[in-house]
């Protein structure tokens, strides 16, 4: 069994603190005078830094340092956050990034420019005057000479030691700060026959007397501060001295003593040596670290690799299922039903492990719009909804890059700046909304702005003038928009660090539809655009509709079926040269897949019309039978049929023969096209 890289697990853990930073950054932005996010961010660079030190990124604990530093001066007072502070450390953060990335490469004088930058935010802003204005130089040299005397008093969790902290080495980092007297209370410590070795029942009351303040009291608790109980109190000097000159060692409890010690409900403020710990403390270690244990980290590629076995299975039950059905053996089908329940259950599981809230994907535009805002000098607010709708890991992966196409071209394209908006009678801030919903078994994904609106005069004649369409061709407004979709189109003036070079927007589409998705947009001028990315929920294994076409057999995705209609040969004689069917009080078109697929086989007596939709557009698709509901393993076409629009990949059926999945937007598109070109020859 192979072993996980320290280093690499070091990485994936550094990811994540880097992101909790950057989020912690991007709060503090907009509440520059939070002091918890001051203290969260802080603590972020505490812990990077002192990880990196311990696996050897020597470089990026010396530079993470700096930062360390200068938001400690910002908890301390000494300095003021502003946006300034904020934008060297998100700039800092990038390269943070690259240090744990590449730690062995040569970034440059990188390093020493973003250095000068934070000093530069740093340097010359002083906090708030006291009400007695005295020089710092001399504030700070009396405030060190000072000595202040505390009264710390800690206990921690009973699964302290069993999880890697010890207690002594916070005792000994309390010693480094001054003249320190440490009391410990064995109160809390149970009778023998209720003793566990793995837990810590006792707590400690120190006096401490040294020329620190307060903070540098709360860092050595920095990493356990969270889940331990802490009280700190100033104490004047005649208190101090009365503590006792040595280290006392009280004796263990008697067990009739330790026993009938009563448990105090009091606070963490109230804490007193002489009561048992609360209640809370006296969980046991097992069920503790229970809770600890309830999140695995497990690689992505292991999740690979079990949904392959899953879809293995998955077929490998298809074809017991269809040798039982044929079999008069009653021993031989009640085993086929339990492991068709038993692989159905597992496949649900294996589907929800592989689903990631969109959360994720969503949490990473908020340094984009941050580092757009300020290059173009426009005032964006970024509005996330629906951050708990979950979708496919590999479909969150694989959206990232066209999200952040359509997101800069909504704040480059779309808002404008903010002389603009209130000449036009709008809030001084555009909004750009990101918002994900489920429907059925898809995801919808919008990105919306409240700015100018896609200009279609501007587009067609782009369009015309790249060939795209014919001069005066007509065209709906839904064909319109999606002109912007096409290679290298762009109804930008000039080329920015933005956009203006025609290169991303097709790749958004290229991407979508990769995905078997679809993309609607939606524009009013002076109000804004919508550009919503219809994505399945899963790329693995889906319900399908199992249907005859001719001899060949294919699947329809199930979620896009919305009903199923019987059309005789009558009716499909009478509807040639037409291909209309009335569906309450409405025409539907549909498409023959006899005709489509090119057969050559005469149509069944009793055809059946399955009636899909994308969105509001419906087509019918006429099949010769409906054969029933499949689990649909999908597996991808290879690259020599990557040009076959209608088919979107296959799956092996049970008796091991293979059934070609159906693109439901291609051929809804088909369908809309034969219906517009009716209408036109009409």
């Amino acid at each position: 069994m192979s072993t996980l890289d320290p280093v690499a697990v070091f990485r994936t853990e550094a990811a994540e603190c880097l992101e909790a930073i950057e989020a912690g950054l991007l709060d503090l932005t907009h509440q520059l005078d939070n002091k918890d996010l001051v203290d969260a961010v802080f603590r972020g660079l505490h812990t990077l830094k002192g990880s990196g030190a311990m696996f050897g990124f020597e470089a990026l604990a010396a530079f993470t340092h700096h930062c360390e530093t200068a938001f400690d001066r910002v908890r301390k007072g000494e300095v003021a956050a502003t946006s300034e502070l904020v934008a060297a450390v998100l700039a800092a953060q990038d390269h943070m990034r690259a240090l744990v990335d590449q730690p062995d490469a040569d970034h440059g004088d990188i390093g020493h420019k973003l250095l000068a930058q934070l000093q530069a935010a740093v340097g010359g802003k002083e906090a708030a005057p006291a009400a007695v204005s005295v020089p710092a130089a001399v504030r700070d040299a009396a405030a060190k000479k000072k000595k202040n005397s505390w009264r710390v008093r800690f206990s921690l969790p009973a699964n302290s030691m069993a999880n890697g902290t010890n207690p002594l080495g916070l005792l000994d980092e309390l010693r480094d700060l001054g003249e320190c007297t440490v009391r410990a209370d064995t109160s809390a410590i149970p009778p023998l026959d209720a003793l566990a070795p793995t837990e810590l029942h006792i707590s400690w009351d120190v006096t401490l007397t040294s020329e620190q303040d307060r903070s540098a009291i709360d860092d050595v608790f920095i990493f356990v501060l969270d889940d331990m109980e802490l009280s700190v109190e100033e104490i004047d000097a005649s208190a101090a001295a009365t503590a006792a000159p040595v280290e006392e060692k009280a004796a263990p409890a008697p067990v009739a003593a330790a026993s009938a010690a009563p448990v105090s409900p009091t606070t963490v403020a109230e804490f007193r040596p002489v009561e048992a710990v609360p209640v809370k403390r006296e969980v046991p270690a097992a069920v503790s670290q229970a809770k600890a244990a309830e999140n695995v980290r497990v690689p992505a590629e292991r999740l690979d690799e079990l949904m392959d076995r899953v879809g293995e299975l998955v077929i490998a039950q298809s074809r017991l299922s269809q040798l039982a059905s044929a079999s008069t053996d009653i021993a031989l089908r009640s085993v086929s039903e339990e492991i068709e329940r038993l692989s159905g259950e597992l496949r649900d599981t294996m589907m929800v492990l592989r689903m990631v809230p969109v959360a994720t994907l969503f949490s990473r535009f908020r340094r984009l719009v941050h580092d757009l805002a300020r290059e173009t000098g426009k005032v964006i607010e970024l509005v996330t909804e629906g951050e708990s709708t979950e979708v496919d890991k590999t479909v969150i992966e694989r959206l990232a890059d066209p999200l952040v196409h359509l997101v800069r071209n909504s704040i480059d394209h779309g808002l404008e700046t903010p002389a603009d908006r209130l000449a036009s009678g709008k809030s001084e801030a555009g909004t750009v909304t990101l918002s994900a919903r489920q429907a059925g078994g898809e995801v919808i994904i919008s990105i919306k702005d409240d700015g100018r609106g896609i200009n279609r005069e501007r587009v067609r004649a782009k369009a015309e003038s790249s060939g795209l369409i014919q001069p005066g061709q007509p065209l709906s407004d839904s064909e319109l928009l999606q002109l912007i979709f096409a290679p290298g189109f762009s109804t930008a003036a000039a080329i920015t660090n933005l956009s203006g070079r025609g290169v991303g927007m097709d790749v958004v589409k290229k991407t979508v539809e990769a995905l078997r998705g679809a993309i609607d947009i939606v524009s009013v001028p002076g109000q804004g655009s919508e550009v919503s990315l219809r994505i399945p929920l899963t790329l693995a294994i889906i319900d399908g509709l199992l249907v005859r076409v001719g001899s060949g057999r294919y699947v329809i995705p199930l979620s896009a079926v919305e009903e199923c209609l019987e059309l005789s040969l009558e009716e499909d004689l009478r509807s040639r040269g037409r291909s209309f069917i009335s569906l309450r009080d409405s025409l539907v078109p549909f498409l023959r897949l006899r005709d489509l697929f090119r057969t050559g086989t005469k149509p069944d007596v009793h055809q059946k019309v399955v009636v899909i939709s994308t969105g509001t557009e419906r087509v019918g698709l006429v099949v010769d039978q409906i054969i029933g509901d499949h689990q649909t393993v999908i597996k991808s076409m290879s690259k020599l049929h990557n040009n076959v629009a209608t088919f979107s990949g296959a799956t092996i059926l049970g008796d091991g023969s293979v059934a070609l999945i159906l693109d439901v937007g291609h051929l809804v598109a088909a369908g809309q096209q034969q219906e517009a070109q009716l209408r036109v020859a009409g």
